[in-house]
Order: structure tokens, then sequence, then C-alpha cells
């Protein structure tokens, strides 16, 4: 039933078109050629399957049963090719996106709302990747990404990383937790092994978190947010995730170490391309600009 080698793309394209139509008239118009030429193209397609597609109307056509089984097989296929296209087009005429990857949160809360400056700054189009920092680094080696905010130092052949922001983290809680045991509420987490509790803990009350009970795991820090605002329990999350809440009094700091936990956060780029490439560059000096 699938057209041979050697029928002719347009005319399958006029064939499809035509049946969504139900008129050779209206899907002339639409591909922008004659109504003898819809007309031809769709007979020559019938003499090259040795079988009729149409029913031909006063008020249009109707598939016959072949057409119909035709049209179900290479519609798609036609629509495919079709957006295959219009996507070459477009990428040889507009400038080339910049892949910028990093932690959703961060990227959402302080990224995100500046993206039409930063669209400005670096004159192409901003593509964001979220995702962990190993992956996205891997995804920058390989040429998927041009830059990275990573949470990790980056120790990989061929990238290039400046340290750029500190994350500071605050223990925090729904204001009704104030003055109850920290053994006694319990912790919403980022993952079962409690990366970020942990190292707080460790930093500031050099021990191990054993006491409180775990009430939920939540990988994101946003979602964690809300769930402590909600009054679940106590996490520990960045600052700039938290501060406009414990200013409005919606969550409570249930401990200021003298030195707060710090998380540096890494600008990396592949070899030495935020310097010689110009938009990679506006790009890197925008995340520095706006993630502070």
């Amino acid at each position: 039933m699938t057209p041979g080698t050697g029928t002719s793309l347009d005319h399958v394209r006029t064939f499809v078109t035509v049946f969504r139509a139900g008129s050779l008239t209206r899907a002339a118009q639409l591909l922008g050629v004659s109504q003898a030429t819809a007309s031809a193209h769709v007979q020559a397609l019938e003499r090259s399957l040795g079988f009729a597609l149409f029913v031909r109307r006063p008020s249009g056509v109707s598939p016959t049963a072949k057409g119909l089984e035709l049209a179900r097989e290479v519609a798609a296929h036609v629509d495919a090719l079709e957006d295959a296209a219009v996507l070459a087009s477009r990428a040889a005429t507009a400038p080339r996106p910049v892949h910028v990857g990093g932690a959703a949160e961060i990227l959402s809360l302080l990224v995100v709302p500046h993206l039409p400056q930063m669209i400005d700054a670096v004159h192409a189009p901003i593509r964001l990747v979220f995702g962990l920092a190993d992956d996205l680094l891997d995804a920058l080696v390989a040429g998927a990404l041009d830059v990275v905010v990573s949470a990790v130092p980056p120790r990989r052949r061929g990238v290039t990383a400046v340290p750029f922001y500190d994350e500071e983290f605050v223990l925090v809680a729904a204001p009704r937790w104030q003055g109850v045991e920290r053994e006694s509420i319990p912790l919403v987490a980022y993952a079962e092994d409690l990366p970020i509790i942990r190292r707080y803990w460790r930093s500031v009350f050099e021990e191990a978190p054993a006491g409180p009970p775990v009430a939920a795991v939540i990988p994101d820090l946003r979602g964690i947010r809300d769930a402590v605002r909600a009054g679940l329990g106590m996490s520990v999350l960045p600052s700039y995730l938290v501060d406009a809440d414990v200013t409005s009094g919606a969550l409570a700091a249930l401990h200021s170490p003298e030195v707060p936990p710090l998380n540096t956060l890494y600008l990396a780029t592949r070899g030495r391309e935020a310097e010689s490439n110009a938009s990679i560059a506006a790009a890197a000096a925008e995340l520095r600009r706006l993630i502070r």
C-alpha cells in the first residue's frame, strides 16, 4: 500500500492535503498551486499505485477505502518531513541558541524572571536545561550545553570552571515548630540519604542527623519549601529560596550559626569558549549578574 520509491513526494503531499481538505480546489489554495496541478498530482499517484484514491463528487472529493488506508499510512510521515524542513529553514536563518544547564530551582527563581534581558544581552535565543550537576557536565563535554551552573566542582577534561556564587543554607520550619526540640521535628529531605541536611548537620552540629524522623522526600527544593511552609516539618534550604518567607514570618529560622554552611557554585564552559564565543561569554556574564 505504501507508495514506491518512484513516487513523487509532491504527489503524496498533494494527496494528503486533498484528503484533509476534502476538495481539490481548497487543497490547491493551501498548496499554492493551480487546481489543475493538484488534480494532475493525484491522478499521477493513482496511476503509480494502480487504484483510485478519491471519488469525485460535485461538492468535492471523498476517499476510497484504499485512499483512506493510504492516508492513515503516510500522513504522519508527510507531516514529519514538513516539520523537519521548517526547522531546517529556521536554523539556517536564526542565530544559534545558547544552551544553559543548571538546577531547576536556581535557574527558575533567579534566571527565568530575567530571560528577556538576558536574551537581549546575549543576542541569541536561550535554551534552559534542568538536571543534576554530573549529568549537565557530561552534556557540556558532549557539546549539548554551552554553559553549566554546577553545584559540584567540575572535574572533567576540557571544561573550564570559575567559582562565582556561594549558596548559604538555612534550617527552617513553620513558626509552630519554634521552641520544639530538633530531634522531635520531622525532616523533609531532597533524597533518602539526606545530602543537604547531612552536610548542614555535620558542619553546624558536628554530628549526623540521627534523631529526627524523615516525613517526606521531595526531589525539588521548591516543593520542600512549600511542604515546610505548610507545617510538615523542617529542612535545610538555600537562603535565596527562603529569605522572603523568613522575612514575612511564613517560615522561621530554627538556628543561626555564626558561620552558615556554604556551597560554592561554579560556572562551567568548554575550553576557552567563554572568551572566544561572544554569545557564550555574554550568557556567562548575565548568569554571574543574576545569580548573586
